[in-house]
């Protein structure tokens, strides 16, 4: 089998560029570079190895558990991990058919007596409701593959139950833009980032600083994607004096939807803008093109990777608010 490019291969299994260099930034799977030839391939073996994660994924198995399952060679391991998470759809299939046994009581009440509805009064009734705990969608058991990938679908759309509404605050903040290149923009910008808060001390000056990011222009023309470009911004004190590569900017802030999701599930992107672009009460914002039309994401914990010692290893599974920004729609 040839070497495929990325490019192949995120055409290929429906999966972003962006998230092949996740996966190979945390060690799932690894990339080579032949000889005159400077984008990144993957031989038969990474292959196989990313088939194999992308269904761990769409059995809603963690990156972080997947890790663990691909390193060990113990059967006990993958038991463990696939007995916790049919536990979770356990717990899942067993709220939701408690609701659905509440609702369907509820309506052969109102069908039967046609008056208001008196169960609301059953303190027994509401100490079960009470006690819920509630899921979007129930796991249905699809066992073949077009089947597990239209029940990945419905359980990642989202409802308004999934999504936050925030106001940003305006923010002076300290920008840094970087295009395409290895190991990538959104590391390069990363590691820049994360010394330039070591330098200037700012999470004693600022413990609320917030740390944004966004792609940018260009947009990645070449095939491959190599010409990408990535921005990100912390905010910094009004009155602070930074200097190049970094340039100094105004965030205006507003309202914007959010979406939290763990560090890689970049996918969510699509589901996310989905809901914003169809939902009645709120519409999209739009900013520029070559700036992610003004979307946004926020490293949430961002400062536990800043107070860890230069010598210890972040935990992988950083968490991500996705970010549009909104207005209520005019009625």
């Amino acid at each position: 089998m040839e070497l495929q490019t990325i490019s192949h291969v995120s055409k290929q299994f429906k999966i972003s560029t962006r998230t092949l260099r996740y996966y190979e930034q945390i060690g799932l799977i690894k990339s080579s570079i032949k000889e005159d030839y400077s984008y990144r391939t993957y031989d038969e073996g990474t292959i196989l190895r990313l088939k194999q994660i992308i269904v761990l994924r769409k059995l809603r198995i963690p990156l972080k558990s997947i890790a663990e399952i691909l390193q060990s060679e113990n059967t006990a391991k993958l038991i463990e991990v696939f007995q916790q998470s049919l536990e979770e759809i356990g717990d899942e299939i067993t709220a939701l058919t408690t609701i659905k046994n509440v609702i369907q009581s509820f309506i052969e009440h109102l069908n039967m007596n046609n008056t208001k509805l008196q169960l609301l009064d059953d303190e027994s009734l509401l100490e079960i409701v009470d006690s819920l705990t509630t899921s979007k969608i129930n796991f249905k058991e699809d066992k073949t593959m077009d089947d597990l990938i239209k029940a990945n679908e419905k359980l990642n759309k989202l409802t308004d139950r999934d999504v936050r509404i925030v106001y940003l605050p305006p923010a002076t903040v300290a920008s840094i833009h970087n295009i395409g290149g290895e190991p990538g923009p959104e590391k390069i910008t990363g590691d820049l980032l994360h010394q330039f808060i070591k330098d200037k001390k700012l999470a004693e000056i600022k413990p609320d600083f917030r740390h944004y990011g966004f792609n940018n222009t260009p947009n990645g023309s070449q095939p491959e994607g190599n010409d990408r470009g990535y921005e990100r911004w912390v905010t910094i004190p009004d009155d602070m004096n930074i200097s190049p590569p970094f340039v100094k900017k105004k965030f205006p802030g507003g309202l914007y939807a959010a979406f939290m999701i763990p560090l890689g599930d970049f996918h969510c992107w699509e589901p996310f803008y989905s809901w914003a672009n169809t939902h009645k009460k709120y519409e999209i914002v739009w900013g520029k093109p070559e700036d992610m039309n003004g979307f946004l994401e926020e490293h949430l914990n961002y400062i536990n990777l800043y107070m860890l010692p230069d010598d210890e290893e972040f935990d992988k599974m950083l968490q991500l608010d996705l970010l549009i920004p909104i207005k209520e729609r005019k009625q």
